[in-house]
């Protein structure tokens, strides 16, 4: 029963009191999902209670497990890389330049370079936090032809942080245009219930956690080839539901609530849901109750309510009004009511719609104290990848994981935000017969780090890493790492060869050796 399980991952109560409630209660037949704003905060509490408080805007914590629930790699206790620190937090290495079509016979130096120079906080005091990376190749073109080549350069991040991390790309000293490509969800999934109930393991978000599965991820060139690809089309016949012109006593109920309940064969019936705050369902019968607390002005929710029904339609269904979100027998109430629209058309259409809906709904809530991402991706690429979420490991996979099975719409628009993916900046770059061209890639790369109240040793510290030749077609004749503004901080682990007190801050990369470290921490 999911709602024993989801008692016992949250710690609220002991074994016995759950068996006791389960087998007493009148509606053990029609197992019951937690309302996920209700889960949310309870397992934010645990979190802060049996934790500390771990805090970052905008970023997820990651877990230690590997894709779909795999073993962490070995030797690991969560994110980091292989030869320093396993930080709890890991950003992602600085991926080498690559072209379309091999390397077109150019002869490539690289350079990486990272900057320490102090920053400040918005209120002026100052911050050592992240290197601004300035990665530049010099290209040059041994043949008596021009060379055209079409390059991409690979960042790791996510649509959230963009705006931030947003490489820009210059030839010669002259800024040139690129265009953005966005991978697939680079991630996976891990269990929330732990060994007992291994049957559900791709509840939680596991995201990558070394430069090893980037290398599994980046070194065949099939991520890449999935980046290219087009978006699905979804020319899927479905039904849609829309609620509106929404009436409640909110007065005397606050956290008023409609349902809508029905009957489906799941054989033949998909539902997905968007604005809905709860679900309960049996899965033998097909008994399904949806429901949302009713719009007010006050609540932060969304206006749109929508069920959408891939296959055989809902057919009959009763709307009911209750006191609040548990939607309990005993708690009904006269005096709630909407407008049912029924309309049919392709989950393509809906899923324009909804998109468009989500981030209008999720712009008019914004604080601005960090950049909208919905200012910085196109909706184009916001919806394809949302759509792409769908197929890849939500209801239309065949195989949907533990965490979109619900059918929420909510959580898929959410999440492509948030997802940890590998983007590229494509552009072109001409160099001429016997000449060079020099391409900077600049870009704000932040650390790995552990967090601040986990108690590690190794809070404070701040991880760095690159990778020489992942991914990447281009014919590298020789690697070179730097540092400058190096005032503020000191080397606490490395394997560049870097000597501040000795005035080294230029380092030879041995194109054999996959991957470099450097791990600093700030100077009081």
């Amino acid at each position: 029963m999911k709602s024993e399980r989801l008692f016992r991952i949250l710690g609220l109560v002991d074994d016995g009191l759950v068996d006791e409630a389960v087998s007493a209660s009148p509606a053990a037949s029609k197992p019951r999902r937690i309302p996920r704003r209700i889960l949310g905060l309870a397992a934010c509490l645990v979190l802060i209670c049996g934790l500390g408080l771990w805090y970052r805007a905008g970023s997820q914590m990651n877990t230690s497990g590997g894709a779909d629930g795999a073993a962490p790699i070995a030797g690991s206790g969560g994110s980091g890389h292989s030869g320093g620190t396993v930080f709890m937090s890991y950003a992602g290495p600085v991926f080498p330049l690559t072209a379309l079509e091999g390397g077109h016979g150019l002869a490539t130096e690289r350079t990486l370079t990272w900057d320490f120079a102090p920053g400040a906080y918005a209120d002026g005091e100052p911050r050592q936090w992240g290197a601004q990376v300035t990665d530049r190749y010099v290209l040059a073109n041994p043949s008596e032809e021009d060379v055209t080549a079409t390059a991409f350069y690979p960042f790791a991040g996510s649509f959230y942080d963009l705006a931030q991390i947003r490489p820009t790309v210059s030839a010669d000293g002259g800024e040139i245009q690129s265009e953005l490509y966005a991978g697939p969800y680079a991630g996976g999934f891990s269990s929330a219930y732990g060994a007992e109930d291994p049957d559900h393991g791709t509840l939680n978000l596991a995201h990558l956690n070394s430069w090893e599965e980037y290398r599994a991820l980046l070194e065949d060139g099939a991520y890449l080839d999935r980046t290219l690809a087009e978006y699905p089309e979804l020319d899927i016949p479905v039904t849609v539901y829309h609620f509106s012109d929404f009436e409640a006593p909110h007065e005397q109920y606050p956290a008023a609530t409609q349902a809508i309940t029905f009957t489906i064969n799941p054989g033949a019936t998909e539902i997905l849901s968007y604005g809905f705050n709860g679900m309960s369902w049996d899965e033998e019968s097909g008994w399904r109750q949806y429901n949302y607390f009713v719009p007010d002005g006050v609540l932060r929710e969304p206006e749109a309510k929508a069920l959408v029904v891939l296959g055989a339609d809902i057919g009959n269904y009763v709307l009911q009004g209750y006191e609040n979100g548990g939607c309990d027998a005993g708690g009904e109430i006269e005096g709630v009511s909407c407008t049912v629209t029924r309309e049919e058309t392709t989950l393509n259409e809906v899923l324009d719609c909804l998109c468009r809906e989500y981030a209008a709904f999720y712009t008019r809530g914004w604080i601005p104290d960090h950049p909208n991402p919905f200012d910085t991706v196109s909706f184009e690429m916001y919806r394809g990848a949302a759509a792409e979420l769908l197929v890849q490991y939500g209801a239309l996979s065949g195989t949907p994981r533990d965490r979109y099975a619900d059918g929420r719409l909510d959580d898929i628009f959410y999440e492509v935000l948030i997802h940890q993916r590998v983007l590229y900046l494509q552009f072109s770059v001409t160099v001429p017969a016997g000449g060079s061209v020099t391409v900077d890639c600049a870009l704000w790369k932040e650390p790995s780090y552990d967090f601040h109240c986990s108690g590690s040793e190794n809070v404070g510290l701040q991880g760095y890493d690159l990778v020489t030749r992942l991914g990447s077609s281009l014919d590298f004749t020789r690697q070179t790492a730097a540092l400058e503004n190096t005032e503020g901080i000191e080397i606490v682990r490395q394997n560049l060869g870097f000597d501040l007190e000795g005035g080294i801050t230029s380092a030879e990369l041995n194109m054999e050796e996959e991957h470099y470290y450097l791990e600093v921490r700030v100077k009081e």
